[in-house]
Parts: C-alpha cells; structure tokens; sequence
C-alpha cells in the first residue's frame, strides 16, 4: 500500500505484430471503457516518431477519441517516421530506455487505477542502438501483461505467433490479442483467422474493432467501444 493507501493501478503494455494495424485505436477503445466504468486512464508512449512539434500524437489520438478525462503523456518525440531507435540516432537527441518506460509508467500508476503503455511498432523494435533495448524490456521491467494488436488478414497468424513466442522466451504474460482494424467486408481468410488466431497466440481474442473506427465521431467511438472488446477488458465483445 502507498503513502496515501491508494493501491497502484493496472499497467497494461499494448503492442503491435507491426506498425500501422491499430495500436492506437485500440488503446483508445481501452481506455474509452474503462473511463466508462469510473476508472482514471493514463496513456504513455515512450516514443513518438514521425510527428513534428506541436503536432498531435498518438497519445493525443486516444485522448480525442477517449475523452479528455485521460492524462497523456510522451517520454520522447523524433521527427522521421523511423523506428524509435533509428529516429533517436538520425536526430541526434537521446534514446529512451526502459528503466525511463518503467519509471513512467509506475509513476502514472501511482494516480491512475489504468495506465496504458503504446508502443511503436511491433513488440521488438528497437528503442536504443547501444542496448538493442524494446518494449519487451520496459514489459519485463513493469512485469505487466501485453495486449497484442494484430491485424485481420493472410500472414496475421505467423506474425501473431512469433510475437507470442517472443514473449514467452522472456517470461511475460501470454499475450491478449485484438484485431486492430477489422474490415467491413471480410475475406476468407480474416474469417478463417477469427478462430484460428487463439491458437496462434496461445490466448483468447478478446476483441475486433472496426475499420474505420478512428474515423467516428469521438461520442459514437466512445458509446460504441465497450461492443469491441471482451469482458476482460470491461466490454461486452463475445466473439
């Protein structure tokens, strides 16, 4: 118990079999049920690459879609659209490191009863050149579970899978796995994967959001959020 006898919150790494596939929205729809439900959400994102200053980020995206009511925050921004270690070392400015992810996020912990960790990219890209150091090594460091985002479609279930084995090697959670952007009209093999992507994972889906989510006005998001995800992320998802 701290200080104050306020237990510290939930911390929850989310990560990506790759980039592009829905981090951020699903993120936002975490945290849009969770405030729903009376809890205060943080989110982090140790790295914010591609976005110039004064430009809203991904942490910013959530917040939009989500609420104000989250608190935001970012350890470092680079310029180029490159993975966080790549970016740190183009622009000269100072990579984050892990102990920094983890001393963050406890940190917010110790305020919010949610603290969400985006990463970038997927699981095992780079944050320092000079460590090879990832957001594995912050989710080790938090010892918090990862909820994997992955996408719909053809090649989801190897990816899905090495990402899972990825963490099981380094003694994390099994990963939750969410579709990050499902398609209107899906293919075979997106219906096919519905099923199949437990097994590759080794864990339940606990969600799909839909395509075009982001695109939503910020009060339907919000209404519509609890729809995508399972009970165990607060909503009401069944499959």
């Amino acid at each position: 118990m701290r200080e104050d006898d306020r237990p510290a919150g939930e911390i929850l790494v989310v990560s990506g079999t790759g980039t592009e596939i829905g981090k951020t929205v699903v993120t936002a729809a975490v945290a849009s049920v969770a405030l729903a439900a009376g809890r205060s959400v943080a989110v982090l994102k140790p790295a914010q690459t591609g976005v110039a200053p004064g430009e809203p980020g991904d942490a910013a995206e959530v917040a939009r879609l989500a609420g104000a009511a989250v608190t935001t925050a970012e350890l470092a921004r680079f310029p180029e659209p490159l993975a966080p270690a790549t970016a740190a070392r183009r622009s000269g400015l100072p990579p984050v490191r892990p102990a920094e992810v983890a001393k963050a996020a406890e940190d917010l912990a110790s305020r919010h009863d949610l603290v969400l960790v985006e990463g970038a990219g997927g699981l095992l890209v780079r944050y320092d050149d000079e460590t090879g150091a990832t957001l594995a090594d912050a989710a080790r460091l938090l010892a918090a579970p990862v909820l994997v985002v992955a996408p719909a479609g053809l090649g989801t279930l190897n990816a899905t899978a090495l990402t899972a084995e990825a963490l099981r090697a380094r003694g994390l959670d099994c990963p939750r796995v969410v579709i990050g952007s499902w398609p209107a009209d899906p293919d075979l093999a997106s219906l096919c994967n519905l099923a199949d992507l437990p097994s590759a994972a080794g864990a339940p889906l606990l969600g799909r959001v839909p395509a075009g989510a982001p695109a939503l006005p910020p009060g339907e998001f919000r209404a519509r959020a609890a729809a995508w995800l399972a009970p165990a992320l607060g909503g009401h998802f069944a499959g």
